[in-house]
């Protein structure tokens, strides 16, 4: 871990400024927009537009990259990001926040897949797990810094603004002065829904649930924390608690994940999550229940999109990856578009509890449907299971074909390493 931080601080580095101006934005825009009177059902098209954007990023750069390069990909969509942000205080209307959310998600899924091809291009067969884990730590500790960043000046003025702007100009200096070119994008083959349903149902449907509810982290918890009338101090301890959890648990997960089926384990984290957000709904006018429950529901949810992928690799060739891994991203966004209005619809019915409420019903549908699953398909053996490696679900499309072949080359060297040794335990007990 410490080779590549020191081989890659540059661009770690600016992956962390990009994350805390990414992770301010999205909680001011909902502390913002309900403070102006926008309605829930208008906050979540805000911010579900981002999520369409992202979408529909992770599909075209690739193309753009080929024609023009990184560096000039790079920087171009940095610099709409920068003026996008500056934007929103001054045109205060729900449909140019939706607009300006599609760009900022495209441009940030740009810049994403742009940086995560030249650390996939710097690491090593040796380093590429740690690299993996010190870019989603990074990645984790830039969304909840962020949220610290909430409270220094008053979110109603235009600093707030100003700031996430200014990180992300910043973020640049040091990748572009330290990066090395890329070799191009090699254009993968594609695995339409239908063929990656029947490869690995609970996959596909679990990356679809899990999109709505990353998404009503990112942007709509602050929506919520506002309409529940939480104070300005409270509204940032309560959307960190969502990554503080996901950060503390993700390597616990990732440990038992290897060593039990993981379905089992998909299902309990699901159910966990899912009474958790219950205790938000029943027992949101306590801070520190809400608190509580943030961490919980972002602890067991967040690991679920590692745990996820991982587990369709199980049942898929090493060839298969890349076009797995980029049907999973789609319906993973899907999800993330979806998620935000239907929450946002059910906030404004219900009023804030809708917002747990929908949170839970979407992590126990999704555990019925693993428990429902282990009738259907025997566990793998752990032979068969590939490694699993911890993602954020911001992750572009680089990072999960990185880490998912990755996770292949470190199980099949597992296997090799491990008959290697039985076959040298049966040459010395013939011997003896």
């Amino acid at each position: 871990m410490l080779t590549v931080i020191r081989t890659s601080w540059p661009l770690l580095l600016g992956m962390l400024l990009l994350m805390l101006g990414n992770g301010l934005q999205g909680s001011l825009l909902g502390v913002r927009g309900s403070t102006l009177g926008f309605s829930s059902v208008e906050m979540s098209l805000v911010m579900s537009a981002y999520f369409a954007g992202f979408l529909l990023a992770s599909r075209v750069t690739p193309d753009m990259i080929r024609r023009v390069g990184h560096v000039r990909v790079f920087a171009a969509l940095g610099s709409f990001v920068s003026a996008a942000l500056l934007l929103f205080p001054t045109i205060q209307d729900p449909i140019a926040w939706i607009i300006g959310r599609v760009v900022i998600g495209f441009c940030f899924c740009g810049v994403y897949v742009t940086a995560e091809s030249w650390l996939n291009n710097s690491a090593t067969n040796e380093n590429r797990g740690q690299a993996l884990s010190a870019y989603m730590i990074v990645q984790m500790l830039g969304i909840i810094i962020a949220q610290g960043l909430l409270v220094v000046p008053d979110p109603s003025g235009y600093l707030l603004f100003v700031i996430p702007s200014v990180l992300v100009s910043i973020a640049f200096a040091p990748i572009l002065l330290s990066i090395s070119p890329t070799p191009a994008f090699e254009s993968t083959k594609r695995m339409t829904l239908v063929e990656l349903y029947n490869v690995s149902p609970l996959g596909c449907v679990g990356m679809f649930l899990m999109g709505s509810v990353f998404a009503a982290q990112f942007g709509m918890a602050a929506v919520y924390a506002t309409e529940a009338g939480l104070s300005i101090g409270q509204i940032p301890i309560f959307t960190a608690a969502f990554y503080v959890g996901a950060l503390i648990f993700q390597y616990p997960v990732g440990w038992l994940s290897d060593r039990f089926d993981r379905r089992v384990l998909i299902a309990l984290s699901a159910l966990i999550a899912g009474l958790a957000s219950l205790m938000g709904m029943f027992f949101g006018g306590n801070f520190y229940v809400l608190v509580a429950a943030a961490f919980l529901i972002g602890g067991l949810s967040n690991p679920l999109y590692s745990l996820l992928i991982a587990y369709t690799n199980d049942f898929l060739q090493h060839e298969d990856m890349a076009a797995a891994s980029a049907g999973l991203l789609f319906v993973n966004g899907v999800g993330a578009i979806a998620g935000p209005v239907i929450i946002g619809y059910a906030m404004q019915v219900m009023g804030p509890p809708g917002y747990f409420i929908l949170l839970a019903f979407v992590l126990l549908a999704l555990t019925g449907y693993a428990f429902y699953r282990m009738t259907q398909r025997r566990a793998p053996s752990s032979d068969e299971t590939s490694a699993y490696q911890g993602m954020m679900p911001t992750a572009s499309p680089v990072t999960v074909e990185f880490a998912s072949e990755w996770a292949i080359e470190t199980a099949e060297a597992e296997a090799e390493a491990e008959a290697q040794d039985a076959a040298e335990a049966k040459k010395e007990a013939g011997a003896v």
